[in-house]
């Protein structure tokens, strides 16, 4: 019976223990009629079990309601297992407190470690009650052509096989297939999720003690991971040698590169995760504590590798990129600095497809695949740069021209330009993305241009646009300080970009529908 309570709190259902009635009756057909007395029920007991030893004994399916039965330990397990190692849960149903729903106790050690979006997917016996909960934030016109959002959510839950991306996203997309549509960005809300549907964590110091308790993994790492990371830039490798044998590395001489590295922690064994760093003329294997983090540091140390392997043909990019390229730069940074780029984003191009090399074998059979590659992914990578910096520079007169007569929008259009075009821009974003560089530098020309001919207009959009671009800057400048990766964050800035097209340049066009309307929608309800 205490095993069904725990389930009930679980499963945040009532019902899931009979009621004293069952029981009774249970019992009340195995006695014989005119046993009124302790001795002579034990008379009988003793007899009647000589035959049947577990004649009173109730099953724990006896004592569960029929339609409970779905309410099992494999649906509320007792533990969550990440990269072998198990971490507690706990549940409790009691709405409002601190601790409503699934709890997962987290070692200090395991904080920046934990995989986030798998969190988000809870246990199995609550996906279901969340998948519901997202379902009703849908618009009405989609979602009544997915009734009944019961049994759309039980057939998404029993496809889900893997856990690796957001449940939105994956929800996103079996909706769309069952629509044969495609969904606006703003379309789910799970910000409106009651606090039950997030996972909270119970963060525990090396003692088992509570050191914080929040439903938002973010603002635990802020608070404390800088501590753990600390702790790993001072440890120790484990079966890699001393940290001075992990450095200087200018080929794959390292053996192959492990998915996990053993780290000594103070009088503690732990994993942390080991990348390739570049250290300029050479490369080092580091561990560190988050995947996050050595997968910053792993592209960089691996695009120095093979640009150490393939240094013949870097020089010949260096040596035939046209000189009026480094005219362009040069308000920005030296012809070097824009060779150094073009050549890194021609690697990342060619040699640094998922997944990377682990082994020697690997990395020279893509080092030898890209060399008839490189020249002319080169080449295409150094027209983009100089369309963008032609449209950067022709920009940059314009305002020059307009500053006096227009302050207002000549200040937004150059704070907007010194954002998208730095220093480091040709690697500060993927390429992908880079290749809108040209259309929004191109929008801001025309803004300028439309905005001789109606001001007031231009103020309006303005006003509309800060209306979402003021909050966004506000919580993108607190997570920085605290250190929160946000990935919605990221999306939601090149929305923005975009939405400057959509409001000053709609003849360009966007790559879907934006307007004000639908990402302050997107906004309010972001994962908070």
């Amino acid at each position: 019976m205490r095993e069904i309570e725990h389930l009930e709190h679980k499963s945040r259902r009532p019902d899931v223990l009979v009621d004293e009635a069952l029981i009774y009756a249970f019992y009340d057909a195995k006695v014989p009629e005119g046993i009124t007395t302790l001795a002579a029920f034990d008379h009988w007991r003793r007899e009647a079990e000589q035959q049947n030893p577990k004649l009173l004994f109730l099953q724990k399916e006896q004592l569960m309601r029929h339609e409970a039965e779905g309410i099992t330990t494999d649906a509320f397990p007792a533990h969550w297992e990440h990269r072998g190692t198990q971490f507690r849960l706990s549940y409790r149903h009691d709405p409002g407190a601190a601790d409503d729903g699934v709890t997962l106790s987290l070692p200090l050690a395991a904080l920046n470690q934990i995989n986030a979006v798998r969190c988000e997917w809870l246990v199995p016996g609550l996906l279901k009650e969340k998948v519901v909960a997202l379902l009703k934030t849908l618009p009405q016109k989609y979602r009544h052509r997915l009734q009944p959002l019961e049994g759309f959510a039980e057939k998404f839950c029993d496809d889900q096989t893997d856990a690796d991306e957001p449940p939105v996203k994956v929800l996103t997309r079996a909706v769309e297939e069952a629509l044969a549509m495609k969904l606006p960005l703003d379309a789910f809300r799970p910000g409106e999720l009651k606090p039950h549907l997030l996972m909270n964590f119970r963060l525990l110091d090396e003692h088992g003690g509570t050191l914080g308790f929040s439903r938002s993994l973010p603002e635990l790492r802020a608070q404390y991971g800088d501590r753990v990371t600390r702790s790993f830039a001072e440890a120790e490798v484990n079966g890699q040698g001393a940290k001075g044998e992990l450095t200087g590395f200018t080929g794959w001489s390292f053996g192959p590169l492990p998915e996990l590295m053993e780290v000594n922690l103070g009088s503690r064994t732990v994993v942390g995760f080991p990348a390739l760093v570049d250290e300029g003329d050479s490369v080092a294997l580091r561990a560190f504590d988050t995947e996050e983090m050595a997968s910053a540091k792993h592209h960089a140390g691996m695009r120095r590798l093979f640009a150490l392997a393939l240094k013949e043909q870097i020089r010949f990019i260096d040596k035939s990129l046209p000189r009026e390229l480094g005219l362009l730069y040069m308000n920005l940074g030296t012809e070097k600095e824009l060779k150094e780029q073009i050549g890194a984003a021609t690697l990342d191009r060619t040699c640094m497809m998922q997944p990377l090399p682990r082994s020697q074998a690997e990395f020279e059979a893509r080092a030898a695949a890209a060399k008839g590659r490189i020249t002319l992914v080169a080449q295409e990578v150094a027209r983009l740069a100089g369309t963008i910096l032609g449209e950067y520079a022709a920009l940059q007169k314009k305002l020059a021209g307009m500053q006096k007569a227009f302050p207002a929008t000549c200040a937004d259009i150059g704070a907007q330009a010194g954002q998208l075009i730095g220093r480091d821009f040709i690697v500060a974003v993927d390429y992908a993305r880079l290749a809108h560089f040209p259309r929004y530098l191109k929008a801001a020309t025309l803004r300028l241009d439309k905005a001789r001919s109606d001001a007031d207009r231009d103020a309006r959009s303005m006003a509309d646009w800060q209306s979402l671009a003021r909050p966004f800057e506000r919580e993108r400048l607190a997570q920085r300080k605290s250190g929160v990766n946000d990935p919605f964050m990221e999306e939601f800035r090149w929305l923005l970009e975009e939405l400057r097209v959509a409001l000053f340049a709609q003849e360009l066009k966007t790559p879907s529908p934006v307007s004000v309307k639908r990402l302050q929608k997107m906004w309010e309800g972001r994962p908070r």
